[in-house]
């Protein structure tokens, strides 16, 4: 069958359509990127009137390209940016009333949980106990387990974007930003750690996401040209001395660096501080990179659910439940 996968993050919104059966490989078949930045349009909590109109017409297109493109299904999802609006309840009716789309909201520990479940699926069984790490823009996810659905799946809000909005008033970032940023991501990260290495250290542990993606190209894996089967890796000492040459460089400046995109060069210095406090928190000397993450879970899910008496047992989140097909929705 052929899907739809629509990703509202905090920085873009991502429409992947894939031609996917039980127990098969999805393969991509077209994919499209609206950067919107919704995280900056929050203002008081609140997102405003014109990051709405984004969502709203963003989310109406993807919803017309599904359909021309045969989708049976979109699955519609958010994270951080709705998830953390005082008035998400009201832009998802808008959503819904004006684009024909029902956007689900997961929670952070769903998201961690079914980025696992990619991670899991593109690894086999082979990782035995295996730790998952996903910096967004809101937040960072961590899972932990070994099985299909994690033993622990914590969600904290160490997103790149949000620690650059509220913690750097220049660009570079000062020294003293820096270290106070560091400093809370510390204390943060302290507890969760504890949880995660609770049953002992992982036999694999591996990161999704373009922030690890783009540190791990910083520090000499293959580009994306290489192809997804490519082996990369991200190592910690490799990830100390990037962070020490990113960190005086302003993000016009590192968005030209091969692997760094434009619109989230931003975002970088922030991202690599929480990936490096992560990594030493977790004791990890080194971290391999996965190309599947969120949207490759959320395909898997919804295959899961189609076979007999199938189900997302262990998420407590949208999936688990049933949900009109792209064409049975408005």
């Amino acid at each position: 069958m052929r899907l739809g996968v629509l990703d509202v993050g905090s920085n873009t919104v991502h429409l992947l359509v894939v031609d996917a059966h039980s127990g098969g490989h999805p393969t991509p078949t077209h994919s499209t990127k609206t950067a919107l930045r919704l995280a900056e349009h929050l203002t008081d909590g609140k997102l405003g009137d014109a990051g709405a109109d984004a969502l709203v017409a963003a989310t109406a297109d993807a919803r017309r390209q599904a359909v021309e493109l045969g989708c049976e299904d979109l699955l519609a999802f958010a994270t951080s940016a709705v998830r953390d609006a005082s008035n998400s309840p009201a832009v998802l009716e808008r959503v819904r009333d004006e684009a024909g789309v029902d956007l689900q909201v997961l929670s952070g520990p769903d998201e961690a949980a079914l980025t696992f479940l990619a991670v899991r699926r593109w690894l086999g069984w082979s990782a035995g106990h295996l730790l998952v790490l996903d910096i967004g823009g809101g937040s960072l996810e961590m899972a932990v387990g070994r099985d299909e659905a994690p033993v622990h799946a914590i969600s904290v809000p160490l997103g790149a974007g949000r620690l650059t909005r509220d913690w750097f008033t220049s660009d570079p970032p000062q020294r003293t930003e820096l270290k106070a940023l560091t400093e809370y991501a510390h204390e943060v990260l302290a507890p969760a750690a504890s949880t995660l290495l609770s049953e002992g250290p992982p036999d694999r542990a591996v990161v999704t996401s373009k922030t690890f993606r783009s540190l791990a190209r910083l520090t000499g894996a293959a580009p994306r040209s290489a192809g997804p089967r490519v082996r990369r890796r991200l190592s910690a000492a490799g990830l100390r001395q990037v962070v020490a040459f990113i960190s005086r460089m302003s993000s016009e400046d590192l968005a030209e660096l091969e692997g760094v995109s434009a619109s989230r060069s931003h975002q970088l210095v922030a991202g690599a501080v929480v990936a490096h406090e992560a990594m030493t928190a977790l004791g990890l000397e080194e971290v391999e990179v996965c190309p599947w993450a969120l949207r490759e879970g959320i395909i898997l899910g919804r295959l899961d659910q189609l076979q007999p008496g199938g189900g997302m047992a262990s998420v407590d989140g949208p999936l688990a439940t049933g949900r009109p097909t792209l064409h049975q929705a408005r």
